[in-house]
């Protein structure tokens, strides 16, 4: 992922926009050990909206997350991939926008199992997707899909000094 494209200041107090180096740098240094909860939001095929929590890791400037391929949220994507993903940082909220699309890639599925892996979740690659002896209760049986978020838009609302609420634009 490269830098934003087009930074929006939200703030309505007269706080200055914040740096996207925040909350990247905070999903850097916390995911996967930190007890981090991502909510994945799509979209059903008849427009209404699902929300689900997901296992979610930042890893070389993207966000992956990992799903069930039985589940409500992985058919969904499998129709649109439009989605958002939300998250409370330390001292920011954070929502990313944009599409869902999945990782089969041998390299990528072992380089992200491996931070998974640092945080505690035992994943391993079993074909075109990622396996362990557990994962959440909701997540249907192995093995699991790994998505990558294309990001096209992020808003963070910061809770914690400096406060502010940007919008930041990428190219995608």
């Amino acid at each position: 992922m490269s830098e934003p494209i087009a930074i929006r200041n939200l703030d309505q107090y007269g706080s200055a926009e914040l740096p996207w180096s925040r909350p990247r740098d905070i999903l850097a240094a916390d995911t996967p050990e930190s007890d981090l909860t991502f909510f994945l939001a799509t979209v059903r095929p008849d427009g209404r909206p699902h929300s689900a929590g997901v296992g979610a890791v930042w890893v070389d400037d993207t966000l992956f997350f990992v799903s069930g391929p039985s589940t409500l949220k992985s058919r969904n994507l499998a129709v649109n991939a439009a989605c958002s993903v939300s998250v409370r940082l330390r001292g920011i909220d954070l929502v990313l926008e944009g599409e869902a699309h999945r990782v089969t890639d041998p390299s990528t599925l072992e380089r992200v199992a491996a931070v998974y892996r640092t945080g505690g979740w035992p994943a391993s690659v079993a074909g075109d997707a990622l396996t362990a002896a557990f994962t959440a209760p909701s997540a249907g049986p192995p093995p699991w899909h790994l998505y990558r978020l294309a990001l096209r838009t992020a808003v963070g609302v910061a809770s914690a000094e400096p406060h502010g609420a940007t919008r930041w634009d990428f190219a995608g």
